[in-house]
């Protein structure tokens, strides 16, 4: 059950409770321990103070210069409270006491048959009690006397203890009061504040959901909500980026295949020309096929994207001899790197073996080559490597060609995205792909240029030789 008004209510109601809560502790904890401490030490004081006067009568009483109407006025003067003396009679158990002297006889209360006194006779033992005589509280102290059978009791009101305390209770009362007022309004007005600051969240969250990027998030706090303020706005930033991707990529990959897809239609209608000699009928129809196959790539290229972004790519790994890789890669692009008047030369590691998928290996080796091959002028020799360095081995796709600008080598491997100038060609996805790839087998695609030198070096975690050797001697 949601509790109406939103924060502000509710943050109210959590100071109110913290508050109340706090303070009725302490009314629990202090009121009762107050009141005992009081009792307790007016008590202690009675009871030094029958001990003495104890002492006092029996001294007097051993000088035979006592009168006891006379001892218990002294006594009454010296502890401030009042005094009774009793005679006691009867069998233990059912004592009687006869009053012999009380210092305010006529008061209204009979102490005659004071259950403190009458334990103290029982007990022969000093007995301390709080007890209550005609609705008013009295501490009271009952001590034997050293004479045989006298009891003598003092009582005194606790009525400025029992003051003390009500007062106490009176404030604590009031504080309360004060302080839960204070805490309802505190507690409002910094809800209001933190609900107007949580309002603009929420109306910048709602901005984002419909789309709109371009207003920043801002809150210079640097609490809680100043820290949820700045992620907002991270999440904002990284929406538009992604959002700007998105639209790009829509945009490219249209205008990718719009390409093919118009030179088809305009070679499709060409051939349906009868005039048209046989020798122009092939050249259209090579021309085609080599349109339709790179519609294929780019289909197959942007699949594989959306698998990649989805994480539905399947990755299978198993120790992979990467020298065996460049052999097979090269044995297919001989006759490109022939034809494009390129030298392709192959240099291997048969001791570099990889924990990687072959496939996706060869994939990426493909598409490095590929590029090698073709964004490079005639003349330019391209070399295939296979090192081996510690726990990783690297697969290095190298040329002496013009070299990539400086300001193109941070942005190749995006999607898409491609050099300009007589030599670029291509969709733009196979290096974004073959970074994909590598970093789901562990790996990494790196590119080092200068006028006359460029790398592009796939590495990947090394097979453990140890490892190979035991699955060699299991199977």
């Amino acid at each position: 059950m949601s509790i109406p008004g939103g924060i502000r209510v509710k943050l109210s109601l959590a100071l109110l409770g913290i508050v109340g809560g706090a303070l009725l502790a302490a009314y629990v904890i202090v009121i009762p321990s107050l009141e005992q401490r009081l009792v307790a030490a007016k008590l202690d004081q009675l009871q030094s103070d029958a001990e003495t006067l104890a002492v006092q009568y029996a001294t007097s009483e051993a000088q035979n210069n006592l009168r006891i109407t006379d001892f218990v006025d002294y006594a009454n003067f010296f502890s401030n409270s009042r005094v009774a003396v009793f005679t006691v009679g009867g069998a233990p158990g059912k004592r009687e006491l006869v009053t012999v002297g009380d210092s305010s006889a006529g008061t209204g209360v009979d102490l005659a048959f004071d259950s403190t006194a009458l334990e103290a006779a029982d007990s022969a033992r000093t007995v301390r009690a709080r007890v209550r005589h005609n609705g008013r509280e009295y501490a009271e102290v009952a001590v034997q006397l050293f004479s045989a059978g006298n009891v003598m009791l003092l009582s005194s009101s606790l009525s400025d203890q029992l003051a003390t305390v009500a007062l106490v209770k009176r404030r604590l009362l009031y504080a309360t009061v004060v302080a839960l007022s204070i805490s309802v309004l505190l507690g409002f007005m910094v809800a209001a504040i933190h609900a107007r600051r949580l309002g603009r969240l929420q109306a910048a969250a709602d901005r984002i959901a419909e789309g709109a990027f371009d207003e920043p998030v801002v809150d210079d706090s640097d609490d809680e909500v100043g820290q949820l303020a700045a992620s907002f706005d991270r999440m904002r930033i990284q929406l538009a980026q992604l959002d700007e991707a998105r639209r790009e990529f829509v945009a490219n990959a249209s205008h990718e295949l719009r390409t093919p897809l118009f030179s088809l239609a305009g070679f499709l209608e060409l051939l349906d020309d009868e005039d048209l000699d046989e020798s122009t009928r092939r050249e259209f129809l090579a021309t085609t096929r080599s349109q339709v196959d790179r519609l294929t790539k780019l289909a197959t290229d942007l699949l594989d994207l959306s698998r990649v972004d989805v994480g539905r790519i399947r990755i299978e790994k198993d120790e992979v001899g990467l020298a065996e890789v460049a052999r097979v890669v090269a044995e297919d692009f001989f006759a490109l790197a022939d034809a494009s008047r390129h030298t392709l030369l192959l240099q291997v590691d048969d001791d570099a073996w990889a924990h990687a998928d072959e496939e996706r290996v060869q994939q990426i080796a493909r598409a490095l080559v590929g590029n090698a091959l073709v964004h490079t002028p005639a003349g330019t020799t391209v070399q295939l490597r296979v090192e081996r360095h510690d726990s990783r081995v690297a697969l290095v796709v190298e040329d002496d060609g013009p070299g990539i600008p400086p300001e193109h080598l941070d942005r190749i491997f995006q999607r898409f995205y491609r050099v300009e100038g007589g030599q670029a060609s291509g969709s733009g996805l196979g290096l974004a792909i073959a970074r994909e790839l590598a970093g789901l087998m562990g790996g990494t695609v790196t590119v080092a240029s200068r006028p006359g030198q460029t790398a592009f070096a796939l590495e990947l975690p090394a097979e453990s030789p140890s490892l190979r050797v035991a699955e060699a001697l299991w199977r």
